[in-house]
């Protein structure tokens, strides 16, 4: 089979597509033939070796995908050969044209749902899902939500709506600015003022860090709450539960347990197949022109999510 190799850190252009050994579904597992891959903007970290983690090279890239069974391992009920399935990969292996993974990790597409859509959410969806769930939003509160633009931070503006709350939604950039879509504020967080524009909150959704997710910190109210959950510049916000407890205000740090994980995305899908979560997909690849895609991910040129097509 076709898949993406990573031998070395580096730029984009250290991932190197070939050939792979076809995986074979073992006891209790399952073979996807991958349609799409997700492609995440921490995947892009780990390519270059700045990530939040350091994997033992080589590898196969990719944390999810989305396909249909086409073969079952001992154990496992023959009847889900044909399903359309989305599953993380445990971690690796996602670029490449067929995947084995177990068979409890995989998620039913619904017949309402694309399976592009599917994908987008897999991992979007299921964090975006878990935040607003986690926070505890409110009908009536202001939500500050970072990278409103990006593949999460959309499915946050929707989300927080949903819930009753105005939304004020913060991009880097014109060309970022222009593309969010349902706040009832914009806010162009490259701008000096930016914390100015955006007012007092409520709820802080921070996929930022660093400097910004620093200052949006600041502009939240009493008995406020802020996700930390991104670090798109860079760092982590510089916020510890000291300044929080000082300022009257909770951090969430996790959204929940490997059983919460799993309500969230199978919440995101039943939300999308319904219309009531609509995921953007800004950017697709082929997956021989991976490197491309992780590029212009790293170069801000994307919104929404980029999906690799296999």
């Amino acid at each position: 089979m076709r898949a993406v190799w990573l031998r070395e850190f580096g730029g984009p252009e250290v991932l190197e597509p070939g050939d792979a050994p076809d995986p074979v579904p073992g006891p209790g597992q399952v073979l996807v033939e991958v349609a799409f891959a997700n492609l995440t903007f921490v995947e892009t970290q780990v390519r270059a070796g700045t990530g939040p983690f350091r994997p033992v090279l080589p590898i196969i890239p990719g944390n999810g995908v989305g396909g249909v069974i086409s073969a079952v391992g001992e154990g496992v009920d023959p009847g889900l050969a044909g399903q359309r399935v989305v599953t993380s990969t445990g971690g690796s292996g996602g670029y490449a044209q067929r995947v084995a993974v177990d068979a409890a990790a995989v998620f039913g597409v619904p017949d309402a749902l694309a399976l592009d859509a599917a994908v987008a959410l897999l991992a979007d969806g299921r964090t975006a899902t878990g935040l607003v769930r986690a926070t505890r939003v409110r009908p009536g509160e202001r939500v500050l939500v970072e990278a409103a633009a990006g593949g999460v931070g959309g499915l946050l503006v929707q989300l927080a709506k949903a819930a009753g709350a105005s939304v004020v939604g913060a991009a880097g950039g014109p060309a970022k600015v222009a593309s969010v879509v349902g706040a009832d504020v914009v806010v162009d967080y490259l701008a000096s003022d930016w914390t100015s524009s955006a007012g007092e909150v409520d709820v802080v959704f921070d996929g930022v860090g660093g400097a910004i997710g620093t200052a949006a910190f600041g502009l939240l109210r009493p008995g406020g709450r802020m996700a930390v959950y991104g670090l798109a510049g860079g760092s982590w916000a510089e916020v510890s539960e000291e300044d929080a407890a000082a300022r009257g205000v909770s951090l969430v740090r996790s959204i929940g347990s490997p059983a919460d994980l799993r309500a969230c995305t199978e919440s995101a899908l039943s939300e999308a197949a319904a219309g009531r979560l609509v995921p953007v997909i800004g950017r697709r690849f082929p997956l021989e022109k991976v490197a491309d895609a992780h590029a212009a991910i790293e170069s801000r040129a994307t919104v929404g999510k980029t999906l690799l097509v296999v």
